[in-house]
């Protein structure tokens, strides 16, 4: 005759079952976790602890411990472990702050020829000057200890992050005119697509330049795919540099158009260049704005004099100092590095020319006006 038990019945709550039979049910949970749920929801279903042991290959007295968890401490502790003394600190606060202080240091200004720390290198230095600095339990720190403290305090002396200065004293006026600039253009192509079309007295151009695309062979043909045999492209990793070319370009942000040239520089006289073109493919009746950095180019001698024999057809928003992310024209930039240009190799520089036309040409063949988004509804005008 079995013993009777002498323990509280077990009951949830529906949200607990549904949480139970979720986790016993589920394929990425952890085996200890379902196996837990099991236990639970079989023992209220009425089976003893020692069938239930039996028919998940375990011990009794595991079954009872989890039990016994969840009447005690409640369903997560069940689940999961229950707190253990382990093993004593051996490393006091003001230690670990010790060392996270040391890492917040460069070795150069430590005495280090090193620019930043390695494991190694900070390893050694607390070891070095533990004892002087009142901390002598570091005088056995482990890199995986060091890894610990150093994760704890959520530092990675080891890596950089680049960020960009603000140069710019005028950096949200300026960043909000140009957001203006794109509202305004989303205003009117929503009009005119409302009206049909109806003719602009102002178009808005976003422009830039891409240089220093660089034109490189091949030094043996390529391979292409094979089916069974090599599935992608083979290229000998050896190529030939055959020079660089520039390109200067600008996104008509109504039409979607691209208007560029490609030269080998990208100085005063490529931009007035850029104009010209500009100017010929636009009526004359037209205002052509265009939003664009704040390279020399826009701002020269040369510049200024070419636009003083075009009185009121040129109208230039500047973007902020490392600013030019708010351009536009950058997404077709990156678009394109990662399509036409990703992997390309020529036969010489003036195929390159030819092939960054050809792109252009049937970007232009099926246009798409690109609308920004970021911080749009934030921008404030005064």
């Amino acid at each position: 005759m079995p013993f009777p038990r002498k323990r509280s019945p077990i009951q949830f709550s529906e949200q607990e079952m549904l949480k139970l039979e979720s986790i016993r049910k589920s394929r990425t949970e952890e085996k200890r976790r379902t196996l837990r749920a099991a236990f639970l929801l079989d023992s209220l279903a009425g089976q003893s602890d020692e069938a239930i042991a039996q028919h998940h290959h375990v011990s009794r007295s595991t079954v009872v411990l989890c039990i016994r968890k969840f009447l005690q401490f409640g369903l997560d502790a069940a689940l999961g472990e229950l707190p253990r003394p382990g093993k004593p600190r051996q490393l006091p606060d003001d230690a670990i702050v010790w060392v996270q202080h040391c890492a917040c240091h460069k070795p150069k200004e430590l005495g280090y020829s090193y620019e930043l720390w390695t494991y190694k290198l900070l390893v050694a230095h607390v070891r070095q000057h533990c004892a002087a600095a009142g901390h002598p339990a570091l005088l056995r720190l482990s890199r995986s200890k060091l890894h610990k403290i150093l994760r704890q305090g959520e530092l990675r002396p080891h890596k950089i992050r680049y960020y960009v200065e603000k140069r710019d004293p005028n950096f949200e006026i300026k960043m909000a005119s140009v957001l203006h600039v794109y509202k305004e253009v989303e205003i009117v192509n929503e009009y005119r697509r409302v009206e049909g079309g109806r003719q602009l007295g102002m178009v808005t151009i976003s422009y830039d330049e891409k240089p220093g695309i660089q034109a490189l062979a091949t030094t043996t043909p390529d391979r292409p795919p094979v089916v069974g045999t090599h599935p992608s492209l083979l290229r000998d990793d050896e190529y030939v540099r055959l020079g660089t070319v520039s390109l200067l370009a600008g996104l008509d942000l109504h039409s979607g158009r691209v208007t560029e040239t490609v030269s080998d520089t990208h100085n005063s006289g490529d931009f007035i260049a850029f104009l010209q073109k500009l100017d010929r493919a636009y009526p004359e009746h037209h205002q052509i704005r265009l939003v664009l950095d704040n390279h020399s180019a826009h701002i020269s001698k040369e510049t200024r004099g070419y636009l003083q024999t075009m009185p009121q057809r040129f109208v230039f928003v500047f973007t902020p100092t490392h600013g030019s992310w708010l351009n536009l024209i950058e997404n077709q930039f990156s678009k394109m590095t990662r399509t036409m240009l990703r992997g390309i190799r020529v036969a010489s520089k003036q195929e390159l020319i030819d092939r960054i036309h050809q792109y252009f040409e049937e970007i232009n063949a099926a246009p798409v006006v690109f609308r920004w988004k970021y911080k749009m509804d934030e921008a404030i005008i005064v």
